[in-house]
């Protein structure tokens, strides 16, 4: 059973590295062989601010850019996170995306490829992982921080893992087919 993964880019901040950290990402989710990857990067869909009247388990939408977006997630079996920390944070934009839907969240296992200083974005994926488990998705234990990322991207623009972070990255993988096979079943 193939499953239907989704990179999502979560910054959307002018200058950002999230969509080169990403795509090395889904490169990796393909090469695992368990999964059909979609890479989604949140400044291409553009959601404004909670702009829907009705509570997102309502699933009552008026606006065509969550309609997309409700469609863009409701299809996945499962999730790839790739967030920058802002202020020991994620960045607004997926905090929003997140809370703009609910229902499409539900039983479905979310990893998080964090990136920052020395921290590697680990306080980020620490908040991330609570607001995950609020709208019922199952947040990973298995966090793949990228601390310094600056010192892998190279000068062609391409994001080079050290090993510790390919391995990571391997057993996160692997921990979210698992899941998303477990939970499948669920919804």
């Amino acid at each position: 059973m193939t499953l239907k993964l989704k990179v999502i880019t979560g910054s959307t901040r002018p200058g950002r590295v999230g969509p080169t950290i990403a795509a090395w990402a889904a490169e990796a989710a393909r090469a695992h062989g368990s999964f059909e990857v979609d890479s989604i990067d949140l400044a291409e869909i553009g959601l404004p601010l909670l702009d829907e009247p009705a509570h997102p388990a309502a699933q009552q939408y008026t606006h065509e850019h969550t309609k997309r977006w409700s469609s863009v997630i409701a299809d996945a079996d499962a999730f790839v996170f790739v967030t920058p920390e802002y202020d020991y944070f994620p960045p607004a934009s997926l905090v929003n995306a997140i809370q703009v839907l609910y229902r499409e969240w539900n039983y479905k296992p979310a990893g998080i490829i964090c990136y920052g200083g020395i921290s590697g974005g680990l306080r980020a994926s620490q908040v991330l992982r609570e607001l995950l488990a609020n709208v019922s998705a199952v947040a990973l234990p298995q966090v793949v921080p990228v601390p310094f990322f600056s010192e892998h991207i190279g000068d062609d623009g391409v994001f080079s893992p050290n090993d510790k972070t390919g391995e990571g990255a391997s057993l996160m993988l692997g921990e979210l087919s698992k899941w998303a096979t477990a939970l499948k079943t669920m919804r």
